[in-house]
Order: C-alpha cells, then structure tokens, then sequence
C-alpha cells in the first residue's frame, strides 16, 4: 500500500515538475516577445490638425486620437475615484492582479454556461494600461499571459499614481476621445478639473461600453450607470450616502441640443488638401480658414430643414457653396447629415446643371455683339430624332433674349445656341470654372451633362466680379506649433476673362430672372441675381446667383438619381438660396 502511494507520489511530482517546467518555459517564451514597456515614460501626442474659422474660433481637430495630456495631481481625487470604483477597487492594494476577482469572474463565467450572458473580466487597471497600450485585441492564452507579466513589471517600475496617470490620459471614452481631459471636454465643453461628481461618474461609467453609455446619444443609460458607479463610491467609503444623493440631482453640462453641427464637409475638404501646401509634417500644425461660422450655421440649418419640409416630394439631399467675391468659401453643405453619410456632394457629386448652364450660352451670344433686346424664335424644331420642348409645353415666337432667360424657355436657347459655336460656349464655361468634361452635343444648351456645385458658384462669380477670374479657397494661414508661419496665401492677381459690357448685360439679364421669371422665389430687398436650373425628369433642380457681397450654388435632387415630384429650380432651390442670402447679409454687429 504504502509503496503504491509512494509510486502515485512520485508520478504526480514527476507531472508537477513538467507543468511547471512547461509554464516557466512558456512564460519565458511569451516575455521574450513583449514589447518595450520603457516608452510609457515618454509621452508621445499624436500629431494634430486644428482648423479655425474666419473669426478665430476653432472649428475642428483632426488626429489619430482625440487626447489632451493632464498630469494625474491635476486630475480631482472624486475622478481618480469614480474610475477606480467603477473598474479597479483594490487598484491601490493588488500587485497589477485581481486574484479573488479572477476566481469569481472564472466561477461566474462556468455558472453562466448555456445562458447566452457575455462572459465577464476581471482585468485591473494596470492590466487595462498593459493590454491597451502594448497588445492586440485578441483573446487566447498567449496575450493573457503578456497582460499579465506586462501589469507585474509595470507594478514594478511605476508607481500606483503613475499608472493611474497613463490609464486616465490614454483609455478610451467614446466618440474618438482618448483620456479623462478630452472626454470632459467632448460632453460636458470643460475640463477634468471642473467636473462635478455626477459628471465624473457619467464618464467613469463609459468604460463598460463607451457607446451604449454615451451622455449625448444615450443620455438615460449613462445616467442609471452613473448611479452604480455612485453607489460603487459609496460602498468603497469615497462619498457619503448625503454625497450621493445630492449628485444624483446635480445638473450637467452635456450637449444636448437640435443644434446643427455645421462645418464638417468643409473641414474635411481642407485637411484632405492641407499636405497640399505644405508636404508631410511631423508636428501640429495650425490651419486658418474662409468659413464664415455665422452663415455656415445657417446654411446647414436652411438645407435641413427645407429637405425635411419637402419629404413627400422626394426630396432627400442638397449641397450649397457660399463664396464671396474673392473666391473665398464661406459657407459649405455637402448633404443634409454629416454623420450618415460624409460624402460631399458640394465638390464630389456630379449633377446635371439643366437651365442653369443657360448663362454661358447667353453670355457668349453677349461676347459676340448680341443685345439683351435682339431677338431669338422660340419655334418648334427638330435635330435628328430629337424634339425638345418648353416645360410649359407652348411656343412664344419672337422673344427677346432677356425674356428668354428669364423665362427659361428651351427652344429659344436651343436656337440661339445653334447660331453660335458650340465649340465657344464649351470654352466660355470652362474658362469660369467648369472643370468637368462638357459634350458638344445638341443638347448642350440644355445642361445635360454633370457639373460640380462648387464649379457653378465658381462660374458665376465671374459675372459678379465683372468678368474677372475667382478661384476658390478656403486656406488664409497655415502655422506650426511654435508659430512658425508655413503657408500665406496670396492674391491671385486679376486676370479679366469675359468682356465687361457683356458682362454687365448678363448681370442686368440674370437680375430679370428674379424680377419677373423663373427666379421670382428668390427675390431679396436688395440686387440679386442667378438663374433656376431643372434637369429631366426633374431628378436635379439648381438656383445658382450672386448679389453685391456673396455667390452661392445649391443643389438638391437624390444620391440613386431617382426623380423628384415637380422641385424644380423655381420653388425649393430658389427659397433654400434666398434664406441662405438673407443670413449671409443679416448684420452680426
């Protein structure tokens, strides 16, 4: 008997042996391939891009992560607390590991079998710093065991405070934040040192899940995780229970407001160009910008709510560019939701101009000794198989080409157009700024090939400039970090590209389409002019114009082309324009 135990004795020390030989061995292997955890004590901002509006006020940041570094000793002990009762209650006694919160989470997860209940943690929070700053994501045994070596040597040579200094700034809390600093500036617009209690555990309760718990989108799930994470406090002797009950009716500063957040299409549009003027750079850089934050607001709110109004029009998109006479942008809507779709239709989207690219064929008419008061037949007419019509389905006769225009009859334009040179008017719209192929077909002077929005608001700046050249711009100043100016811009310089009476004719003309043709919707208490434009089947409808201070172009019509009911230019592009016209005017003294 006894020497049978002995023999079982000896077999189970013998396998005893192994595994620990094995676990040794592994653990060595697994060291040897953690990364260096030295470079935590350097502290590395990612590069950052931060783009300002004309009047100063930083209009956006661009970097791989949102973070703001705050030093720990600045951070307010009921933060570091919440953190550490929502997460970590035995952070400042454990060696880097929850053994007792491993065992219960193991025993948990086993009882939890077959219930379908996602399986619980218990990492702490140095191994929190160690999984989120040196490995992947991926769950198996190998990145398990570096978690847990890398939190022992982290235990090591920093200290509790430290550690807690590296998690507050670097952990993630939604929304692309990074860092207790950036979190209390992204939801409540103040820094970590002002946060109240209620505040601090709204934040420290994202941890879980930093969407679900998001203040701005899920404002009733932060707040009843809020109040475990109180009561957590509570429990760990941080607050009293009066404390507690007092931050449950504490106000907050979250951003919850209809307001349209306006100026993303434009900001994208800039730092996508910004390696443009200045190369590749290594440090924050500093962007100054045209956009006028007063008339973008408006321009946002205008587009959505005018789109919203016409919904059982099939109305479901628009695009709107405000330049002013310099070529400056303004204003920019490139859709009516940022954040369901980023593509921008104001530079990206291809559209058909339809009426609107009547202009250039009038304006060359001007260019070549024709009177606003000459005469075009608005007869029937044939080219090939081709019939084109008046919308209104009638012939005028003899009309003027003021009346004409304004009017927007077809088969006036179509006729004048075939006594000039198709090859002319093309080069009239593309010395503008058309910058997209134009078809010389017969259908040319009906627009029925695809411009950029910002092309046309480009074009007819032009006519308001006199018949000088604009080009856009939407970059004043570029500045390093420590003020170093890379980037100025400087004038174009004037560069005359249509003749100035004829110019001055097509202003006079572009004016009537307001006073008495299709542009009436349109009219301002002050000089405005443009022109509608509606392409076939009524799948785009345009108002482009300018008055004395400002061009804009606006677009509305579908992303699957799909017609609209009867939007034309006249009615819903005209009453977006001239909103857009009366804000930009409107006094902000």
């Amino acid at each position: 008997m006894l020497k049978t135990l002995s023999s079982l004795l000896s077999t189970f020390f013998f396998f005893a042996v192994i595994a620990v030989v094995l676990v040794i061995s592994s653990l060595w292997k697994y060291a040897g391939e953690l990364p260096d955890y030295h470079q935590l004590a350097k502290y590395e901002p990612a590069v950052t891009t931060r783009l300002y509006a004309g009047d100063g006020q930083l209009l956006m940041e661009y970097a791989v992560e949102k973070r703001i570094f705050v030093p720990v000793d600045k951070i307010p002990d009921q933060v570091k607390n919440a953190f550490i009762a929502a997460e970590d209650k035995k952070f400042y006694s454990h060696s880097g590991i929850d053994y007792v919160g491993i065992i219960r989470a193991v025993l948990g997860n086993l009882k939890n079998i077959g219930t379908g209940r996602r399986p619980a943690g218990a990492s702490t929070i140095t191994q929190q710093v160690a999984k989120n700053l040196f490995l992947t994501p991926n769950k198996n045994i190998k990145r398990k065991i570096q978690e847990l070596l890398l939190a022992f040597w982290l235990e090591h040579k920093f200290s509790k405070d430290q550690i807690m200094a590296l998690y507050l700034n670097r952990v993630y809390l939604g929304a692309g934040t990074y860092g207790i600093e950036a979190a209390a500036n992204k939801y409540f617009q103040k820094t970590s040192a002002d946060l109240n209690l209620k505040e601090s555990a709204i934040i420290a309760g994202m941890l879980k899940a930093p969407t679900r718990y998001n203040p701005i989108a899920n404002p009733e799930r932060a707040e009843s995780r809020a109040r475990i994470v109180l009561q957590n406090m509570v429990d760990e002797g941080y607050i009293s229970e009066e404390e507690r009950q007092h931050a449950l009716t504490m106000k907050t500063g979250v951003l919850v407001s209809d307001k349209v957040e306006g100026g993303k299409y434009f900001a994208d549009w800039v730092y996508n160009d910004v390696n443009a003027y200045i190369g590749e750079r290594e440090n924050d850089i500093y962007v100054y910008t045209t956009l006028d934050q007063h008339i973008q607001e408006a321009a946002d709110r205008i587009l959505t709510e005018t789109i919203r109004a016409n919904k059982e029009r099939n109305v479901t998109q628009g695009a709107i560019v405000v330049l002013d006479k310099s070529g400056a942008v303004k204003a920019m809507v490139g859709g009516v939701d940022y954040q369901k779709s980023q593509f921008n239709r104001a530079i990206n989207a291809l559209r058909q101009p339809g009426s609107a690219f009547k202009t250039f064929v009038y304006l060359t008419a001007l260019q070549n000794g024709y009177k606003p008061g000459d005469t075009i037949g608005d007869f029937p007419l044939s080219i090939g198989d081709w019939q084109p019509e008046n919308i209104d389905k009638k012939y005028h006769g003899e009309v003027t080409l003021t009346e004409a225009l304004a009017k927007s009859y077809n088969l006036a334009t179509i006729n004048l157009a075939q006594q000039l040179s198709k090859p002319e008017i093309i080069r009239t719209a593309k010395k503008m700024g058309i910058t997209t192929p134009i078809q010389n077909s017969p259908s040319l002077a009906l627009g029925t090939f695809e411009v950029k929005v910002i092309d046309m608001a480009v074009a007819y700046s032009a006519i308001a400039n006199g018949g000088y050249a604009t080009w856009p711009y939407a970059i004043k100043e570029i500045y390093s970090r420590d003020g170093y100016q890379l980037y100025m811009r400087e004038s174009d310089g004037e560069n005359q590209i249509l003749d100035g009476k004829a110019v001055e004719n097509m202003a006079d003309m572009l004016e009537d389409v307001i006073k008495f043709g299709t542009g009436r919707r349109a009219k301002l208490p002050f000089f405005a002019a443009g022109k509608t434009g509606t392409s076939q089947d009524y799948r785009d409808a345009w108002f482009v114009g300018f008055t004395d201070k400002y061009i804009a172009a606006v677009w509305v019509g579908n992303d699957d082309n799909s017609p609209m009911k009867g939007v034309g230019g006249s009615s819903v592009p005209a009453e977006i324009w001239r909103k857009v016209m009366l804000a930009a005017h409107e006094s902000r003294d």
